[in-house]
């Protein structure tokens, strides 16, 4: 519990959306842009479970498999 909280502490500087998460198949996103984030708090993301997922259809968010339940 923790780590996730950590998480959503670090995500909480790049973003002050009401409803910044979802959840599917198991896997849980944060709806915030990586390119914004810092490479420091990338990097301690990911050792916390959370990824950058930016590809060509413009999805650009975190997602993680260790906290995700959908």
């Amino acid at each position: 519990m923790r780590e996730l909280i950590e998480a959503l502490t670090i995500f909480a500087k790049y973003t002050n959306a009401a409803s910044p998460t979802c959840c599917e198949h198991d896997i849980l996103y944060v709806l915030v842009d990586p390119a914004v984030v810092s490479a420091e708090d990338r990097a301690r993301l990911a050792r916390l479970g959370f990824y950058a997922h930016e590809d060509d259809n413009n999805d650009k968010d975190f997602y993680s498999y260790r906290f995700g339940r959908a």
